[in-house]
């Protein structure tokens, strides 16, 4: 329990250090776009590349990421279908809806929470791997494609290539899959610069939430609100469905998997959307109002699952 309120404060305070950044005009009025820039370009990568170069390949492939495929899928499913009935928005506004309500945020959020509430970090490990390496690809493709009004085969398969946050996952990933080990001395500017990804991205989101008017009327509210719910909701629901009466995982690894569920969406899809200019005010609200639902959300599952 006291993991999950450390967590918390940790991100209210260095967001709301943001908000004041920006309030106050200690920086100049650009200064959002440069810092994310740098943490998509330059900060991301590194840190990624880290924490998967350091992760255990068994873990990784485990009953962990069945399950985290199973929650996603049919959370990210969900949203899609209530778009195409009520919203009928575009592909790169509905991909980054869809993504909202089932990319949770494993980094700065999803770490501190294994550690203290689930006694490892490896058991983030899975969710990471499978959002870096697969997920972020397909939304970044998509975003790509959408929103340049067109892509050519090569053009999708060279995506990848051309994503920094997707070459420093899959390094990291083809590190720990031959089970090298780098010297600290090559690790070290790595684990530095990335160890700015986070309080950026968070510093980045408080900076625009200043001026801004949260919870807008109309058809984004709609799906602000449909995506927290699926979010904080459905997820965590199907993830506890699916370890019980599917896997029938042990008391210990279902709390863990739904605990996991339970997190908010990623500060990285307002990033994705700042980057592309598209869904910023959606993705900012989901991610804002999942981070305040998902204490109480994750209280209770402490309460009803926590092995004794």
């Amino acid at each position: 329990m006291i993991g999950v309120l450390t967590g918390f404060a940790i991100i209210g305070v260095v967001i709301l250090v943001g908000f004041i950044v920006q309030r106050l005009h200690v920086l100049p009025a650009e200064a959002p776009v440069a810092l994310n820039r740098f943490v998509f370009f330059v900060a991301s990568p590194c840190l990624l590349f880290t924490v998967l170069a350091r992760a255990d390949i068994s873990v990784i492939f485990s009953s962990f990421l069945v399950v985290t495929i199973v929650a996603v899928v049919v959370t990210s499913g969900a949203f899609v279908l209530i778009s195409r009935l009520f919203f009928r928005r575009s592909l790169a506004l509905t991909a980054l809806g869809a993504a909202s309500s089932s990319y949770v945020n494993a980094n700065n959020i999803g770490l501190p929470v294994a550690v203290y509430v689930l006694g490892s970090a490896q058991f983030i490990a899975p969710v990471l791997m499978l959002q870096v390496i697969i997920l972020s690809p397909i939304l970044l493709t998509v975003l790509d494609v959408s929103t340049r009004g067109g892509a050519s085969v090569k053009a999708i398969l060279m995506q990848p290539v051309r994503n920094p946050i997707i070459l420093g996952s899959l390094a990291g990933f083809i590190v720990a899959l031959f089970g090298w080990h780098l010297p600290d001395a090559v690790l070290a500017p790595f684990v530095l610069i990335g160890g700015a990804a986070i309080p950026l991205v968070l510093v980045t989101f408080g900076m625009s939430l200043s001026g801004q008017r949260l919870f807008p009327p109309g058809s984004d509210r709609r799906e602000i609100i449909v995506a927290t719910a699926l979010k904080s909701v459905l997820m965590p629901i199907v993830a506890y469905v699916f370890a019980v009466f599917v896997l029938r995982l042990d008391s210990t690894h279902v709390f863990a998997v739904v605990v996991l569920a339970a997190l908010p969406s990623a500060q990285n899809m307002f990033n994705y959307a700042f980057r592309f200019g598209i869904g910023v005010a959606v993705t900012r609200d989901v991610v804002l109002l999942t981070t305040i639902a998902a204490l109480p959300v994750l209280l209770v599952i402490s309460a009803l699952l926590a092995p004794s």
